[in-house]
C-alpha cells in the first residue's frame, strides 16, 4: 500500500486491499489542523469516482455511512480554509469535473496567480464554472488538457499554472501528485508495510 500525505491538507492512497475511504478519514483527521472549514473524500472503483463533501470538520462531515458510500481502491482527501472563494459548500473540494480526458477529481491547496487569465480562456472554450476558485480553473484545465497520457496532459498543466501549489489528482485508474516546481508547497511521499495499516 502506498499513501501520500501534505502538509496543506491533501491526502492521496492507493492501496487496492484496503478501506481507502477510512484509511483517507483518519489522514484528514491528522491534517484538520490546515483547514476546518470543510472537507471531502473522493473514491475510484475502476469505474466511477465517488465524491463526498460538506461544510464542516472532518469528524462532522463523515459518519460511517458516509463512508461506505465511497468504495475504491484510491482516494483523494481534503480539508480547506479560503484562500479564494467564500466560505460555501460549493467550494468544498475535492471538485468532479468531467471533459475530453474523462471524469477526474482534484484537490488542491496554495494559489494560482494567473487563475483569471486561465478561467477566461477556458471560459471561450465554453468550460462552465460553479465556483469562484482559482481550485476549480485547475480542474477544468486538467480535464481539457491536451496529450496521449496523463504525463503529457500534466506536463501542458504545469506549463500554464504560476503558483505555489499542490495537487492530488484522481482518475478512474488511480491518482497523480503534483507540487509547483520551486517546491513552496512541498510534497511528501509514505509507504506502508502490509499489516502496518
Amino acid at each position: 500500500m502506498a499513501s501520500l500525505r501534505e502538509s496543506c491538507g491533501v491526502f492521496a492512497v492507493y492501496a487496492p486491499a484496503e478501506d481507502v475511504a477510512r484509511i483517507t478519514f483518519y489522514g484528514l483527521y491528522a491534517l484538520q489542523h490546515r483547514g476546518q472549514e470543510s472537507a471531502g473524500i473522493a473514491t475510484t472503483d475502476g469505474e466511477r469516482i465517488h465524491v463526498r463533501k460538506d461544510m464542516g470538520l472532518v469528524s462532522q462531515v463523515f459518519q460511517e455511512e458516509d463512508l461506505s458510500h465511497l468504495p475504491g481502491f484510491a482516494a483523494i482527501g481534503h480539508t480547506r480554509y479560503s484562500t479564494t472563494g467564500s466560505s460555501r459548500v460549493e467550494n468544498a473540494q475535492p471538485f468532479r469535473v468531467e471533459g475530453p480526458n474523462g471524469v477526474i477529481a482534484l484537490g488542491h491547496n496554495g494559489n494560482i496567480v494567473n487563475a483569471e487569465l486561465l478561467r477566461a480562456e477556458l471560459a471561450e472554450e465554453g468550460r462552465e464554472f460553479a465556483t469562484s476558485t482559482d481550485s476549480e480553473v485547475i480542474a477544468h484545465l486538467v480535464a481539457t488538457a491536451p496529450g496521449r497520457d496523463w504525463g503529457e496532459r500534466m506536463a501542458y498543466v504545469m506549463r500554464r499554472v504560476n503558483g505555489a501549489f499542490c495537487l492530488t489528482i484522481l482518475t478512474p485508474e488511480g491518482f497523480l501528485a503534483v507540487r509547483d516546481p520551486l517546491g513552496l508547497r512541498p510534497l511528501a511521499l509514505g509507504r506502508l508495510d502490509a499489516g502496518l495499516a
